[in-house]
């Protein structure tokens, strides 16, 4: 029987090379991208944060970044990794990596299918994002999603049957933002920004190989 992982299907899926361009949303000056050492940086401070993304979709692969989260007391703040069908659509299919100001020993993993989330699990770290980078990789595929951190799994979901799963073509998006306002503040706590201008280090970013849908949004 022939090896599945030697499948032309598979090996494209695990195909990566670096984020040679992005699209920045908003606050352009707050985002700096150097496609030369594939880094990026965002900042945020009194203009507000600023968010990245791809700028074609990709169906399925593996994605990741090494990333040095804000130092200082960064409440109230989130910071983050995903890949998102496209952000601000209501129906949207995503992936999360998510980081909770309040507690830089701690990352959210979630997803969601057209539009509906709640499939929310906290990680325990070990460390504080802040002290230095670690590699953070989602593995999406037909049936089944991986999150990672420094190469290990620390969470797996499978396609069951009956039940949605992420299969729109997806951006890779990252981003600061102050999100003390929800959940009046339980989530990511209260905004204090005594350290501002916090910054978000991203480097060696990679996407898919094979899996680019081709196409882009307006930047």
């Amino acid at each position: 029987m022939a090896d599945p992982a030697l499948h032309p299907e598979t090996l494209k899926h695990q195909e990566i090379q670096p984020l040679k361009e992005i699209a920045i949303d908003y606050t352009p000056e707050a985002c700096t991208h150097c496609p030369v050492s594939n880094s990026i940086s965002v900042t945020y401070d009194h203009r507000g944060g600023a968010r990245w993304r791809s700028t074609t979709p990709f169906l399925f692969g593996t994605f990741g970044s090494l990333i040095q989260c804000p130092k200082g007391n960064t409440s109230g703040l989130n910071f983050n990794l995903y890949l998102s069908s496209l952000e601000g659509d209501k129906s949207q299919d995503e992936i999360d990596f998510e980081f909770l100001g309040k507690d830089k020993t701690i990352v959210q993993t979630n997803y969601y299918t057209t539009g509906t989330g709640n499939r929310e699990q906290l990680h325990d770290l070990g460390f504080d994002c802040s002290d230095g980078f670690h590699e953070y990789t989602i593995k999406w595929r037909p049936n089944w999603i991986e999150w990672l951190i420094d190469g290990n799994v620390v969470r797996r979901e499978e396609r069951r049957e009956g039940e949605a799963f992420p299969e729109k073509p997806m951006f890779l998006y990252a981003s600061v933002w102050d999100a003390s306002y929800i959940d009046e503040g339980r989530w990511t706590g209260p905004y204090i920004g005594c350290d501002a201008p916090y910054v978000c280090l991203y480097k060696d970013i990679h996407v898919p190989a094979a899996t680019s849908m081709g196409c882009s949004i307006d930047s």
